[in-house]
């Protein structure tokens, strides 16, 4: 059941973001080689679209602008966004890769730009934010530097997969949660509201994404051994917090171990210390 909720949730993903950069490609009434050719670049070239063969890819576009010509109003379309887009960094992305579509000819129409600034305000993209994604787009750079996430909010998220290793993180389970946050000499300086935050986004990703892409998001946010270090330290603590790890929680160590590329006795000494 997890399994197809998480697949499902993927596919609605995916159809959104699609829906995004078709808005921005259709803006003006017309679709270009070249805004066509940008799509499917930048969607193949997404961790969020990674294993999808070409003839989904194609079906999915395909069902994306069915739906967009059938619909005869843009905020029901834009909330439809926002709702299948639960997580700022997601709907950062749709903006991302709207842009990317937008500006494809160099000289994006009016329109275009109209409905990028449509779309800001629906998602609740900053200025900053869209200078930065502009900025990206123009030299042909990756949306990745424009979706960095604070390195506490992806320590928050090893606790959070340990936590839900069972399948379920509990409204007691989150708030002692936050309580370690605080506590904790990486989460200096971070506030027991900030810290609630990345602990409720960090549910919502995962919701959202599922684990396999938590993991690789993991990978790529934290990429200094210290930093996988305190991690996996993380991850322990909780893990160890009434007792020896269960096997759920074992499991969830093991990946995570995989996942930041620590050796067996590296691994080990940690848990001990935990």
């Amino acid at each position: 059941m997890a399994t197809d909720q998480a697949v499902k949730a993927r596919i609605e993903r995916n159809q959104a973001l699609v829906e995004a950069m078709l808005l921005a490609a259709s803006a003006d009434g017309t679709i270009s080689e070249r805004e066509l050719e940008t799509l499917l670049r930048r969607a193949i070239e997404r961790p969020e679209f990674e294993g999808m063969k070409p003839s989904e890819l194609n079906t999915l576009i395909e069902n994306a602008a069915i739906k967009l010509a059938q619909s005869q109003n843009l905020d029901v379309v834009m909330r439809s966004l926002r709702e299948r887009l639960p997580t700022h960094n997601l709907r950062l992305l749709a903006f991302g890769l709207a842009a990317a579509v937008a500006l494809a000819d160099r000289k994006p129409a009016s329109l275009e730009l109209k409905l990028l600034k449509s779309l800001q305000a629906a998602l609740g993209i900053s200025e900053e934010e869209v200078a930065r994604v502009f900025e990206l787009v123009e030299r042909g750079a990756s949306l990745a530097e424009a979706l960095g996430e604070p390195i506490e909010r992806l320590f928050a998220e090893v606790m959070v997969l340990v936590s839900a290793a069972d399948g379920k993180l509990t409204d007691a389970e989150a708030s002692a949660m936050v309580r370690s946050l605080v506590s904790d000499p990486v989460f200096r300086g971070v506030s027991s509201e900030r810290a609630q935050t990345f602990v409720s986004e960090a549910v919502r990703a995962l919701q959202a994404q599922g684990l396999p892409e938590r993991l690789t998001a993991l990978a790529q946010g934290l990429t200094t051994h210290k930093q996988r270090k305190d991690a996996y330290r993380l991850a322990a603590r909780i893990a160890s917090a009434n007792g020896p790890a269960k096997r759920p929680e074992s499991r969830i160590l093991e990946m995570l171990q995989a996942t930041f590329g620590l050796a067996d006795d590296e691994a080990q000494r940690i848990r001990d210390e935990a």
